[in-house]
């Protein structure tokens, strides 16, 4: 009797946490989305309100990348297919605008998933919202021009509070069940 107690008082327990997370959990850590930038796609301007009632998945990068963009991008995409919900949107922002023409960044985006905007912003408008996220990067346009970023994705729920971070997309699976709960 004691024993089925003492398993019934665990079980109860055991139901009450939350179950973990797979991404970083950032909540009360990063500022909300926050940020006035141009949609390559239809030149509107957009700001973090606009995405209010969306999880977003915000990344910075840029269309020449060889590597590293490209790989995020396709493991964002996989896991907007695990989620299937029209309220989660990746927002990709050009960290080198110089290049990205909207014509280009719209393109690129939209090759991922219709779920994808690309975003851009002059220089200010870009570094201000960089340093809001503690995003670094630097491009050189001397030959061999060159593009620096830092990987991280950061995840916001519907109210625009930053919620999760990542640097690693390679389990999509993963990344859809933390999505899925900031849709709950």
């Amino acid at each position: 009797m004691r024993t089925a107690a003492v398993l019934f008082a665990f079980l109860l327990l055991a139901g009450c946490g939350k179950s973990p997370v797979h991404m970083t959990d950032v909540s009360g850590a990063m500022p909300k989305l926050d940020f006035r930038l141009v949609r390559a796609g239809d030149g509107k301007p957009v700001t973090g309100e606009d995405y209010r009632g969306k999880v977003v998945a915000l990344y910075f990068g840029y269309t020449n990348c060889p590597d590293v963009c490209p790989t995020t991008l396709a493991d964002l995409t996989r896991m907007l297919s695990h989620v299937k919900s029209p309220d989660v949107r990746v927002l990709f922002v050009s960290v080198d605008p110089g290049r990205d023409s909207p014509a280009a960044l719209a393109h690129y985006a939209a090759a991922f998933s219709p779920q994808m905007e690309g975003l851009r912003g002059g220089e200010q408008a870009l570094a201000q919202m960089a340093r809001r996220y503690r995003v670094a990067y630097s491009v050189d346009p001397a030959p061999p021009y060159t593009v620096m970023h830092s990987n991280a994705v950061f995840f916001f729920d519907r109210d625009g509070r930053a919620r999760l971070v990542t640097t690693d997309t390679s389990d999509s699976a993963a990344m859809a069940e933390d999505v899925e709960r900031l849709l709950n």
